[in-house]
């Protein structure tokens, strides 16, 4: 058996994630209370209490999953489990890194704030969102669809999550008329409720200001391999200027979530366990890999 630990991305967050785990584990509380220290602030109280809208600000969303991801990981590296690869979707890979052993947790909370917080400021609200294109399975199929509506404007494929599953990011006006087109490919789009065009180029500003706040932060050897949103590659070691290049580039390049998938499968992966709220990613590794074992931690399938 071959085990994964994946770490979900936005759009995982619900008020109260991590509940039921405070009251019953002081390694959760603690973590808890460490993401508190690391922003000044309670983020435990946005996470306990809410309200959803303020959860969902980028800026709160990303360390708060961070912290719900670590928190879980820490219960089972005290039971005794630990993972042969790690991978997050994009902000998980954060997460993937604290486990695997490069990144520090308080650090972790801290870049995944300002992360959050430059790719809120890189576009004015309004300017850019994102659709996922379902049904299209040929990569070389949304690039053409992408090259139809642009006209001129940025639009982009920036999160390929599974077969025939692929977000694309870029101006509204860009956006709306792939949506428009999408028929025509024979592909169904939905418009996401996103406040930026996450992983596109126009967020490139937010991956420099993210690169200097990575140059101050400590980045330590790998401790398990990890594979990385940017390549999909099997990655047992990497230097600390590498895994802060990746970083950057994640920020306005696609999350590479199917093509990792696929890494994994190769390497002989075939127990999946998603570490952190909900089972998102579940749902992406039985659609790609019908006879994978795939489980949420906070089932507790784990422990059998």
């Amino acid at each position: 058996m071959t085990t994964a630990y994946v770490f979900p991305g936005q759009g995982s967050q619900v008020v109260g994630m991590g509940g039921d785990w405070l009251g019953r584990s002081e390694l959760v509380k603690r973590t808890f209370e460490e993401a508190d220290d690391a922003l000044g602030e309670s983020l435990s109280r946005i996470i306990a209490e809410g309200p959803i809208e303020e959860l969902t600000r980028t800026q709160n969303a990303s360390p708060a999953l961070v912290t719900v991801g670590v928190a879980y990981w820490r219960v089972l590296e005290a039971e005794g489990h630990a993972p042969d690869v790690v991978a997050g979707h994009s902000l998980g890979e954060y997460s993937a890194l604290v486990c695997s052993g490069a990144l520090e947790f308080g650090d972790a909370v801290r870049l995944t704030r300002l992360r959050g917080e430059a790719m809120q400021n890189a576009v004015p609200v309004g300017v850019g969102t994102m659709a996922a294109i379902i049904g299209i399975k040929d990569p070389a199929v949304i690039d053409e669809l992408c090259a139809e509506a642009a006209q001129g404007q940025v639009l982009e494929p920036s999160a390929y999550n599974t077969m025939g599953q692929v977000v694309i990011a870029g101006h509204v006006e860009a956006v709306d008329r792939a949506c428009d087109l999408a028929k025509s490919y024979r592909g169904i789009a939905k418009k996401l409720n996103v406040s930026a065009p996450f992983h596109c180029s126009l967020l490139a500003p937010a991956g420099v200001r993210l690169g200097e706040a990575l140059a101050t932060a400590t980045i330590s050897p790998l401790g398990v391999p990890y594979v990385p949103n940017v390549t999909a590659q099997w990655t047992p070691t990497s230097t600390a200027d590498e895994i802060r290049e990746r970083l950057v580039r994640q920020v306005s390049t696609p999350v590479m979530w199917q093509q990792s998938m696929a890494t994994m499968v190769e390497q002989g992966v075939d127990t999946w366990l998603e570490v952190g709220a909900g089972r998102t990613l579940c749902g992406l590794i039985k659609r790609f890999e019908r006879k994978a074992t795939a489980s949420g931690f906070e089932s507790e399938s784990w422990r059998s």
